[in-house]
C-alpha cells in the first residue's frame, strides 16, 4: 500500500524497510548502533505510523532534553 505523505522512495513498507536498514548499517560503520527509543521510532516508521519528518522530529525532541543549549 502506498502512503501520499512518503517520498516517492520511501512509499511502500518495504522501501522503508530498505531505507532504515541502510541508516542502520550506516551506523555500525562508525561504530554506532541505535539507542532503543531511536529503534521504537524507526520501527514506527518503517510500519507507516510516521513519516521521515515526523521521526526526526521525535528523536531531536529526544536529545534537546537530553543536551538542552
Amino acid at each position: 500500500m502506498e502512503n501520499a505523505d512518503f517520498g516517492p522512495r520511501e512509499r511502500t513498507r518495504a522501501q522503508r524497510q530498505a531505507l532504515a536498514a541502510q541508516a542502520a548499517a550506516l551506523n555500525a560503520t562508525q561504530g554506532r548502533a541505535l539507542e532503543p527509543f531511536a529503534q521504537q521510532l524507526s520501527n514506527r516508521y518503517v510500519a507507516g505510523e510516521l513519516n521521515l519528518a515526523q521521526a526526526i522530529a521525535e528523536m531531536n525532541q529526544v536529545y534537546q532534553k537530553r543536551y538542552p543549549t
